[in-house]
């Protein structure tokens, strides 16, 4: 798994390159999408589709821009997916983990009906980074935590960091 995860981390950037904070995203998202996996316990299979995820989970967002002018989210679940498929296959993953990262890049942005612990936990992790990227308010992070979270560990987080 780790010889794939630099890969992919390596393409990532060489495909964001220049955009270091699009890069510094994805690296803190994926730092924390890898920490709690590992603390709520995931399969290895599972771990490393959260990763893969976690790394990959904005890649439409350049498309979006390009296509769209809007990084919003809901282009992004759109033009992701083949992006994401394009670079997994460079890098020589095998179907069924493009197919579910595919899946949750997706579905990144959809939070009604998250029923798989990759899925809740590559959400919790975005918002981790996004709660501090674009200064929430502590009503809102509370909010956020209420209506979103739910691994133990996504949760501890979140109340070290904001201090809750």
């Amino acid at each position: 798994m780790t010889d794939k995860i630099a890969q992919i981390t390596e393409k990532m950037i060489a495909y964001d390159k220049g955009d270091i904070p699009r890069i510094e995203h994805f690296m803190k998202v994926y730092g924390y999408a890898a920490a709690i996996g590992k603390l709520e316990k995931l399969d290895p299979a599972t771990q490393e589709i959260l990763e893969t995820a976690a790394l990959l989970h904005d890649i439409g967002i350049k498309v979006s821009e390009e296509k769209y002018h809007s990084s919003a989210g809901k282009y992004q679940e759109i033009e992701g997916p083949a992006e994401a498929r394009r670079l997994l296959m460079e890098a020589g993953a095998d179907q069924e983990l493009t197919h579910r990262v595919c899946w949750l890049i997706g579905h990144h942005h959809t939070y009604s009906n998250i029923r798989d612990i990759d899925h809740q936990i590559l959400v919790e992790a975005d918002f981790l980074v996004n709660m501090a990227e674009e200064h929430f308010s502590e009503e809102t992070v509370r909010h956020t935590m209420d209506k979103i979270f739910r691994t133990k560990s996504g949760i501890s987080f979140l109340k070290s960091i904001w201090n809750l």
